[in-house]
Formats: C-alpha cells, sequence, structure tokens
C-alpha cells in the first residue's frame, strides 16, 4: 500500500511538472508587404508574460500552454490574436488600422529656452497624415503617439494644454575653433545613449524628431565598438584613428575611441539596488508603469545571493515597499514589483532622499551602491525645480551612491530634467522605449550600466597648429568643460561602467586650408605667448586623460599622442566608419550648419559597410531607422 502510494505521488509530481513546463514560441511580425516590423508588443493573452520584436521582426516567448493565446500590437496598426493550438512557431501580418485622420495637429515640445510649433509628416502605413496647427480632428483613434494628441468623435480645435509637454534643453553645436586661439578642447565623457533610443521612438511613430532631442554623442554611443581590452593596470585602452570627412573633402575626421574593461559577472562586486520607482498618476500609461515592472523583472532575474534590493515608490508622498531583500528571494522582490499600480502626484524629490537614505542605510564597503530610478520625470510636488533637485543630487552623491535614471514614457517626457538627475549623480541615463532596450540595459549591458569602473573621466586635447588650423568637437554640447577644470578634481565628470565604449570624434580642418567656417577676431595688443614644450612635427595632437577608481578622490593622468597619419575611408575600420555614418544621421536630423554634403543615401551607403557582425541586430536597425527617415522626409 505504502509502495502505491509513492507511485502515485510520483505521478501526480510528474503530471504537474510536465503540465507547467514552459513552451518555447518563436515567429516573424511583418507588414502586408512582407518588410519586417520592430518593437510589436507580443503578449500571453491574460497574462504580464510578453516581449517585442527585434530589428528583423522576429521574436521568441515561452509561453505557460500549447494552446495559449498571443496578442500582436503597436500604435497605428490593427491587434493580432492568435491561438497556438500546439504550434511553436507562427508569422503575422499586420495592417493598418481602418480609421485614419483628415488631419493631425503636432505641437511641439516645450523647452525652458524656448516653445514653438511643429508639424511632423507621418508615413501612410500607420494610418496618419500631416497637418497643420490649430487644425480639427475627426474620426476617433483612441491612444497617444509621441508628439501627437489624438481626440473624440467630435470636431473640436486642441488647446496647448491637450498637446505634447515634452522637455528638452536647447543644443547650440560646438563650432569650428583657431588652433593659434584655442589650441586646447576639454570635455567630460558621456555614455549614455538614451537620446537615441528616444528619438527612435518617435521615428517608428512616424514623426521627425526636434533638433534639440538629438544629442549626437548619445547617438554614437548607443552602439558598441570593437576596441582592444585594456592592458595593465588602467581601466580602459585608447584607440585612435583619421581619415577624410565624407561630408566635407576639405576636411578630415580624427576618432577617439575608449574601451572599459570588461569584467565577467562572478567577478563583479556585491550590489545594494534601490529600485525608486515613479506610481504617480502619469505613469498609468501601458509603456510607463507596466513596461517599468517588465523592465524589473529581466533585472532582479540578472541578481546573484550576495545582490540586495530594495523598493521605494513615489506618488504624493515617498514610500519603503521593500526593505533590502537577498537576491536569492527574487519571488519576493518579483512579488513587491507585480503589486505596484500608479496614481496621484508626483513628490519625486522626497523619493530621491528615501532612496539615497535607504542606500546608505545598507551600504556595502567595496561593493556597488546604487539607486535605479524610473520615471518619466514630471515632478510637479516638493522639490521639483531644476536647480533644487540638482544641488540634492550633488549632496547624496558624496556618500558613495551612483544614480542611474530609466526614463519611460511620451507625452509628457521630461528629458532635460532626466540628464540633469544622472549627469550630477555620478550616474547614466537610459531611455526605455520597449522590452528590446530594456534587455539592452540591463541584461545585454548589465555591468556597463550598473557597475563604474572610473569616474570623473575627462579629456583634454591639444592640436598641433602646424598641421592642425580649426577643429570642432561632434557632440558633448552639454559635457565641455573649461580648460581649467581638467586639472581641478573637484569638478564632477562622467563616468564608466564595465565594458563600456566610448568615441569622441573632432572633425579637422588641416592647416593651410581656406575655409569659411574659420572666422577670424582683431589682433590683440597686450597678450604675449607663452613658453612651450618642444612637440614632434608629426605629432597631430596629444590627448590628455583623467580619471579616478570609484572610490577615490585623487584623478591619474594618461596621456597618448596622435601622429599626422591618413588612412583612406575605405580602409578604415568597421568602427571608424560606422561611427561616420551615425554622426552624418544625426547632423541630418538635427539640420546641422556643417553637415556639408551628407545625405540619407550615403548614411545608408556607409552603414551599410560597416555592419560587421552585429549580433544583437542594434546596426540593421539603425539602416532600416535611416530608410524610414528618408522616406519621410521626402513626404
Amino acid at each position: 500500500m505504502r509502495y502505491l502510494f509513492f507511485a502515485c505521488v510520483v505521478i501526480i509530481a510528474f503530471t504537474s511538472q510536465t503540465t507547467t513546463k514552459e513552451i518555447q514560441i518563436t515567429g516573424t511580425v511583418t507588414d502586408e508587404k512582407g518588410a519586417p516590423l520592430i518593437h510589436v508588443s507580443v503578449m500571453e493573452k491574460g497574462t504580464k508574460n510578453g516581449t517585442s520584436t527585434d530589428a528583423n521582426g522576429l521574436f521568441q516567448l515561452k509561453v505557460s500552454k500549447p494552446n495559449a493565446v498571443l496578442q500582436f500590437s503597436f500604435v497605428g496598426l490593427e491587434t493580432v490574436e492568435v491561438k497556438l493550438g500546439g504550434k511553436v512557431s507562427v508569422s503575422i501580418k499586420m495592417k493598418p488600422t481602418e480609421h485614419h485622420l483628415s488631419e493631425v495637429v503636432v505641437i511641439g515640445y516645450s523647452s525652458p529656452r524656448y516653445k514653438k510649433d511643429l508639424s511632423y509628416p507621418s508615413p501612410k502605413i500607420y494610418g496618419y497624415q500631416s497637418g497643420v496647427p490649430g487644425s480639427s480632428v475627426d474620426y476617433l483613434l483612441q491612444g497617444r503617439v509621441a508628439g501627437v494628441s489624438i481626440a473624440g468623435k467630435r470636431k473640436r480645435v486642441q488647446t496647448d494644454k491637450e498637446m505634447n509637454t515634452e522637455d528638452y534643453d536647447g543644443i547650440i553645436e560646438n563650432r569650428f575653433h583657431r588652433v593659434t586661439d584655442e589650441p586646447l578642447s576639454t570635455f567630460s565623457i558621456d555614455v549614455d545613449g538614451a537620446s537615441y533610443s528616444n528619438v527612435r521612438r518617435m521615428i517608428n511613430a512616424g514623426q521627425l524628431p526636434p533638433a534639440d532631442a538629438v544629442r549626437i554623442e548619445e547617438f554614437i554611443n548607443y552602439f558598441k565598438y570593437k576596441y582592444p581590452q585594456p592592458q595593465g593596470n588602467d581601466p580602459f585602452s585608447i584607440t585612435t584613428e583619421m581619415s577624410n570627412c565624407p561630408w566635407n573633402e576639405k576636411h578630415k575626421l580624427v576618432m577617439v575611441g575608449l574601451q572599459g574593461k570588461q569584467m565577467s559577472t562572478e567577478n563583479l562586486p556585491p550590489s545594494n539596488l534601490v529600485f525608486l520607482i515613479d506610481v504617480s498618476g502619469s505613469m498609468e500609461d501601458p509603456n510607463k508603469l507596466p513596461l517599468v515592472k517588465a523592465s524589473l523583472r529581466l533585472l532582479v532575474n540578472q541578481l546573484r545571493e550576495q545582490d540586495h534590493v530594495a523598493i521605494v515608490v513615489y506618488a504624493g508622498a515617498a514610500g519603503l515597499v521593500l526593505p533590502s531583500t537577498s537576491g536569492m528571494n527574487k519571488e519576493k522582490i518579483l512579488a513587491a514589483i507585480d503589486n505596484l499600480s500608479a496614481g496621484g502626484s508626483t513628490a519625486g524629490g522626497a523619493g530621491i532622499q528615501l532612496a539615497y537614505r535607504t542606500a546608505k542605510e545598507n551600504f556595502k564597503k567595496q561593493g556597488n551602491n546604487r539607486v535605479i530610478l524610473c520615471t518619466d520625470g514630471d515632478f510637479n510636488v516638493g522639490i521639483s525645480s531644476d536647480g533644487e533637485l540638482e544641488r540634492m543630487i550633488e549632496e547624496e552623491r558624496k556618500s558613495g551612491v551612483f544614480l542611474t535614471v530609466l526614463g519611460y514614457g511620451m507625452g509628457n517626457y521630461k528629458d532635460n530634467k532626466m540628464q540633469k538627475l544622472a549627469d550630477k549623480g555620478n550616474g547614466n541615463h537610459a531611455y526605455i522605449d520597449g522590452m528590446n532596450e530594456a534587455k539592452k540595459v540591463l541584461v545585454n549591458e548589465f555591468g556597463g550600466t550598473l557597475f563604474t569602473i572610473a569616474k570623473d573621466v575627462k579629456l583634454q586635447i591639444e592640436f598641433n597648429p602646424s598641421i592642425v588650423a580649426g577643429y570642432r568637437l561632434i557632440g558633448y554640447e552639454n559635457r565641455m568643460l573649461n580648460k581649467e577644470d581638467f586639472n581641478n578634481d573637484k569638478k564632477d565628470a562622467g563616468d564608466l561602467g564595465s565594458g563600456h565604449t566610448v568615441t569622441a570624434i573632432y572633425e579637422i580642418i588641416p592647416a593651410g586650408v581656406e575655409d569659411e567656417f574659420l572666422e577670424d577676431v582683431d589682433e590683440l595688443k597686450y597678450q604675449q605667448h607663452k613658453k612651450t614644450k618642444k612637440g614632434s612635427a608629426r605629432e597631430m595632437m596629444t590627448i590628455k586623460f583623467r580619471y579616478k577608481s570609484p572610490e577615490a578622490e585623487t584623478s591619474k593622468l594618461i596621456v597618448h599622442t596622435v601622429a599626422d597619419t591618413i588612412t583612406a575611408l575605405q580602409n578604415t575600420s568597421e568602427n571608424f566608419r560606422f561611427a561616420c555614418a551615425v554622426v552624418q544621421f544625426g547632423m541630418l536630423l538635427r539640420n546641422s550648419e556643417f553637415k556639408g554634403n551628407a545625405s540619407y543615401e550615403r548614411v545608408i551607403q556607409l552603414a551599410n559597410s560597416s555592419l560587421g557582425k552585429d549580433e544583437e541586430g542594434y546596426r540593421k536597425e539603425f539602416v532600416k531607422l535611416v530608410h524610414f527617415v528618408s522616406s519621410i522626409s521626402k513626404k
């Protein structure tokens, strides 16, 4: 009898295991013409289990049962439901919604420095047509697209209050400087890629972005480059390369690349993390709090036993919903995340204070102590002004707690506030526009996002006037430093994470070249030239790097010289050519006065020649994005 009972238990256990075994589903999602669709939401109906399609329209998802129903959705396309019925592979075609608009009104992204009207043309595939400011809207199409407010069956005129309130600080592009007047160029590194993923969201919604949303350095640094791993004790390697400028034949380009030391997950120090989650009413949309929760689930699954997580939330007030908990208790952490819901006003300042206090109470010496802020940045209660928040973050960072800012949502996204918080908090900033981006930031780049290997990294370049007449740094406008800041260890600068790459590109006007971009000033009467050290006649520039180890307050210096050696563009590395393609794309989106003869066709040609292995498909996705923008621009 005892044996019979034991056999029954075994059979029941086996049956239970087989019925709950997850099933791997793969598939492709395309439009009516067979073109792959990216960032399409794929959800198992009735659950919170989901993913999104990659750059090739492909997806993988584990479902709980053979007859599960998958839901495919994307703004402007009709939602598709498919019952698997035992199938493990599906091919889906999606078509535009039958609703269409006579006009769509777009009022510009507001900025503290200026506000203006913008109209963005939209592709027909998403069922939108461009309009003019002040026009009425009819036909019902529920939902919101970045920069677009759509309303009701009745005709009416939209007001400013209903329009987009996203904020971007104004960018004044770096100009050319004469080497004889300004031989030094000094700036802080920037590893963020938020601008690229945010602009990608707008483009995928059928809109051209406002110029100030395009930070070219973040476009470049969104992508990984294959620089050599560092040797010796320094935390990063240095690579330089020079060639002719693709958009101005009289100019040259110099690329400077840093490669952070890659640390294996098992060798990473233990983490003390605090998830600081905005649960205010503005976070109710599906691409906000629901996406935050799905993103953090990915991160929780990466945690080890020695890692700890606490959860702080804020709406009208702030509160601790999960004390610091070991990564071995993933079920407890995930349950706390799943129970979150949105509602109320946004006391972001109070939430930040509580999160830092929680991080300091659980501080790990020689560990990774970090607050991870998930928000749309729309703070409106308590400490909320940029100045107050910056001063608070600057004070809190002295504790040794770093900050990662993850931005979500559209319509009221405060990009400028997110940038300032990350910059002042010894941190980084990413914009999460879907589960693919969440996976990139929190899984694929786990070490780089969360583990700092060098802080306050600064560069200072001295140009040789016998070889270089003028120069300009492309991008990094909000990272420029005074020349005196380079040797000042109290001056904050950007941080480098494990495995991160940082790329900067200078556009050079060679000595002896007459150029419209070199502007003259009157001769000075009283100035005398300083004595200078003798350098090699073949040196184009000398690059100095300063950095601190994460726990140090004193910087270390590295010096690297660059010879006047040029390589034909077709013979340069894939790193160089792809970075040049990305720079051109950014200049075209900004309509830069320095874009020369850049064109979308040239961008596509250069990018296609430098795709490399592209295992995650980010470079191929870039090419498709450029094709899409090219078609929008022509319309």
